[in-house]
């Protein structure tokens, strides 16, 4: 609980796995929901004024929050990319074998598309490696900021 009775832990979900990535997305619940659509029609902007304002967030919380959210998406785009042109090849593989083939013809066919798959792959998947574990330290770094910079509410709100 971190010093403070009324800490709030933070329940993300994860969330099923894309089809074609792969990835399951983590669905985060300290995101804001978007703002439910007005019926009322008011001479006033009744979304101006927030009944329930949001905690302060301070410069570090708000930079994470985007941060964390732009790796995921690099990490989907990247992988959905790579898998949509890989299969596509895979295909492409497949259907120039002719119609006689053995299974051991077309195992063959797809060892030697796999290696040579991963020896074409294998510079952008390291700069994409590179990238990820970049912004992953920068994101790590920024948690830890925005956890110190929470640590003296947590001893003056006793």
């Amino acid at each position: 609980r971190l010093l403070h009775v009324s800490f709030k832990t933070q329940r993300h979900l994860v969330g099923p796995p894309d089809p074609i990535s792969h990835l399951r997305p983590i669905i985060y619940d300290d995101v804001p929901p978007p703002p439910v659509p007005a019926v009322v029609n008011h001479p006033y902007s009744l979304q101006e004024f927030d009944p329930e304002p949001a905690r302060n967030l301070n410069a570090y919380e708000m930079q994470w929050r985007l941060q964390r959210q732009q790796l995921d998406d690099l990490s989907q785009n990247f992988w959905l990319d790579s898998n949509a042109r890989s299969e596509s090849a895979k295909e492409a593989v497949l259907a120039s074998l002719p119609a006689a083939s053995t299974p051991m013809d077309r195992e063959n066919a797809l060892s030697e598309f796999y290696k040579q798959w991963l020896l074409q792959e294998s510079e952008r998947v390291d700069e994409y490696s590179k990238i990820w574990r970049s912004r992953n330290w920068a994101n790590i770094i920024l948690a830890a900021r925005v956890t110190y910079s929470r640590f003296p509410s947590r001893i003056t709100d006793f």
